[in-house]
C-alpha cells in the first residue's frame, strides 16, 4: 500500500530501474520534472531521491543531475525471502509453504508471500514489488510456465543484483538452466499411465493443461508409456485446456470423446482437481467409476484421499524444504547454479478409482 506521493516516487523509480527502463549511468528526470509529474514540492522529490541514493539505486553528479547506479550486489543481508506462488489455496501450496517455512525459520529467515493467480502480468507485478524491497532471495512458482516469459528482464535484473532465486514446481522452457526444484512430471505421467496399462486398459484418454510445463511434461510421460507398451498414440483421445477454462473444457472434451463412439475405458487427468470433476461429470451421465471408466489424478491431495482417486504422490513438504535448502545454499554460495537442478521422484498411490 502506497501511503504518500513520496513513497510513490520511490516505488516508481525503483520499478523503472528493476525492469530495465533505465540503463546504468543513465540520467533520470530532473527534480522540477518529477515535482510537476507527481504534483509535489521539490523538497519532497529531493527527500525521495536522497533515500534512493542511500539505498544504492541512484548517485548524484554535482551540477549535472541524478543517475542510475550499478547495483551489482545487495547492500546488506535482510534475512527476508520472497515466495511467489500461483495460488494460495488448500490444494497443494499450503503444505509446500510449511516445508519452506520450516527450513527458513530454522535458519533465521522470514517469508514475504505474494500470489499471482497464475497470471504472467501478476507475476511481473509481484516481482517488481518485491525487487523494490530488501530481499536475500526468491522462490518462484512460475505462472503459465508453458508460455514464453515476457518479463525475463526481471530475472536478469536479479542476476545482476546478486539475488539468487529458485523455480519451484515448474520452470520456463527458456530458463531451464536456472535453479529449480520440481517433481519429475515426465516420470509421474509414465507411472500413472503404466498403471492403467497393467490393469488391461489400452484406449486411454488424457486430459492435460496446455499453459503450464507440468501439463506438457505429464503428457510426455503419458506418450512414452503408451509407446513402451506398443499402443499407438491417438491425438483424438487427448483433451488440452488452459487455466481460464479448467472448469468446463476438460469434461466437455471427454464427453465429445465418449459421444463419438470411440472406445475409452480409462482417463489420465492432469491433477486430482480435474479427476474429481471428471468423476462427478461421469456420474452425472450415468457412468460408473471405476467399473465403466477408470480415472486417475496427480498430486495426492486431500481431494484425492476423500474421493478415493488413484494418483501420483506430490512430495509437497519435501519439495518446499528442498527448495528452501537449495536457495539458502545459493545465498551462502555452498552450491552453484549448475548444481541447483532438483527432480523429486514420483510415487504411485493406488485407491479405488481404477479397475
Amino acid at each position: 500500500m502506497i501511503n504518500s506521493k513520496y513513497e510513490l516516487i520511490i516505488k516508481d523509480i525503483k520499478k523503472d530501474i528493476n525492469t530495465g527502463k533505465f540503463d546504468v549511468d543513465e540520467k533520470i528526470s530532473s527534480e522540477n520534472q518529477l515535482a510537476t509529474k507527481y504534483g509535489v514540492s521539490r523538497q519532497t522529490v529531493r527527500k525521495a531521491i536522497g533515500q534512493l541514493i542511500d539505498e544504492g539505486y541512484l548517485y548524484a553528479k554535482h551540477g549535472s543531475g541524478t543517475y542510475v547506479a550499478e547495483r551489482v550486489m545487495k547492500k546488506r543481508h535482510s534475512k527476508n525471502i520472497a515466495v511467489v506462488s500461483t495460488y494460495m489455496s488448500d490444494y497443494i501450496f499450503p503444505r509446500v509453504i510449511q516445508g519452506i517455512n520450516q527450513v527458513l525459520d530454522e535458519n533465521g529467515y522470514s517469508i514475504l508471500l505474494k500470489t499471482t493467480n497464475n497470471s504472467r502480468k501478476g507475476e511481473a507485478w509481484c516481482m517488481e514489488e518485491l525487487l523494490s524491497k530488501n530481499i536475500d532471495g526468491m522462490l518462484i512458482e512460475p505462472s503459465q510456465s508453458a508460455i514464453s516469459c515476457q518479463h525475463q528482464v526481471l530475472y536478469d535484473q536479479m542476476d545482476a543484483m546478486g539475488i539468487p532465486y529458485v523455480f519451484i514446481q515448474g520452470c520456463y522452457e527458456a530458463m531451464m538452466d536456472r535453479p529449480y526444484v520440481m517433481i519429475d512430471d515426465v516420470e509421474g505421467g509414465m507411472l500413472i499411465t503404466e498403471h492403467l496399462i497393467k490393469l488391461g486398459h489400452r484406449n486411454i484418454a488424457g486430459i492435460f493443461k496446455a499453459d503450464d510445463t507440468q501439463g506438457i511434461l505429464r503428457h510426455k510421460g503419458y506418450v512414452k508409456a503408451l509407446a513402451a507398451a506398443g499402443i499407438p498414440y491417438d491425438p483424438d483421445l487427448v483433451v488440452w485446456y488452459h487455466t481460464k477454462d479448467k472448469t468446463m473444457k476438460p469434461m466437455e472434451g471427454l464427453l465429445r470423446i465418449l459421444e463419438s463412439g470411440r472406445p475409452c475405458h480409462a482417463v489420465v487427468c492432469y491433477n486430482d482437481e480435474i479427476a474429481a470433476d471428471v468423476i462427478k461429470g461421469l456420474q452425472n451421465i450415468g457412468r460408473s467409476v471405476p467399473h465403466d471408466i477408470s480415472v486417475t489424478g496427480f498430486d495426492n491431495s486431500l481431494l484425492a484421499y476423500s474421493k478415493g482417486i488413484t494418483t501420483i504422490a506430490h512430495p509437497q513438504e519435501e519439495l518446499g524444504k528442498k527448495a528452501a535448502e537449495t536457495l539458502l545454499g545459493l545465498i551462502d554460495k555452498r552450491i552453484s547454479k549448475k548444481e541447483a537442478h532438483v527432480l523429486l521422484e514420483p510415487i504411485l498411490v493406488e485407491r479405488n478409482s481404477c479397475f
